[in-house]
């Protein structure tokens, strides 16, 4: 089982030569979600509305980036034919997460970790339905929310230093995040069999 250490590597690898346009899809992915969340009085249903088949978008991207492709950034808009599906996805992780948040903030933080191959799962599987995307997550997330949360924890320290200059250093630090998910998934998905 690969080591956090093992996982930004396999990141890091993978962003060679693509830092520019991975940089650039997630930070047009955060000015697309913040703005609309500074909307007047339907800011945050803005968000909910087009987070699904955005978030789905970033999902793509990283997938294809950890296997080697050359994605463009032009597929941050290339879910939004996918729009019921993950709107849905976006739309119960978030309430689960929110109940199960009102627990304390433990169970909220399990929660997360529980779904959070959700939307790679739903890249993966077209015709899959919602629920049995959270549900493939819930399960391919047996005995390795531990691990994803350890991996969450070693990118502290650089969050720290991100912050620093202005949190300009997020821009970097985000796409090395994401890439790394995606690297998690990616071993997660080849132990599991979960997702096809």
């Amino acid at each position: 089982m690969p080591t956090s250490s093992e996982l930004r590597a396999t990141a890091r690898k993978s962003l060679s030569g693509n830092w520019l346009p991975a940089i650039g899809i997630t930070l047009l992915f955060a000015i697309i979600i913040g703005v609309l969340s500074y909307i007047p009085y339907i800011g945050g249903i803005a968000v909910l509305i087009v987070g699904g088949p955005l978030t789905l978008g970033l999902v793509t991207y990283y997938l294809k980036l950890v296997r080697g492709g050359k994605p463009g950034v032009e597929l941050l808009f290339g879910s939004f034919d996918r729009f019921a599906p993950a709107f849905l996805v976006y739309l119960l992780v978030q309430i689960f997460v929110f109940l199960w948040s009102l627990l304390l903030i433990v169970p909220g933080i399990i929660a997360a970790l529980r779904y959070s191959q959700s939307f790679y799962i739903l890249q993966e599987n077209p015709n899959i339905e919602p629920m049995e995307a959270i549900r493939q997550s819930k399960e391919m997330m047996v005995g390795h929310k531990g691990r994803l949360f350890v991996l969450y924890l070693t990118f502290i320290g650089w969050a720290i230093l991100a912050a620093i200059p202005f949190g300009l250093g997020f821009i970097w630090l985000q796409p090395y995040i994401m890439t790394t998910q995606a690297a998690f998934y990616e071993d997660l998905k080849g132990r599991s069999g979960s997702a096809s």
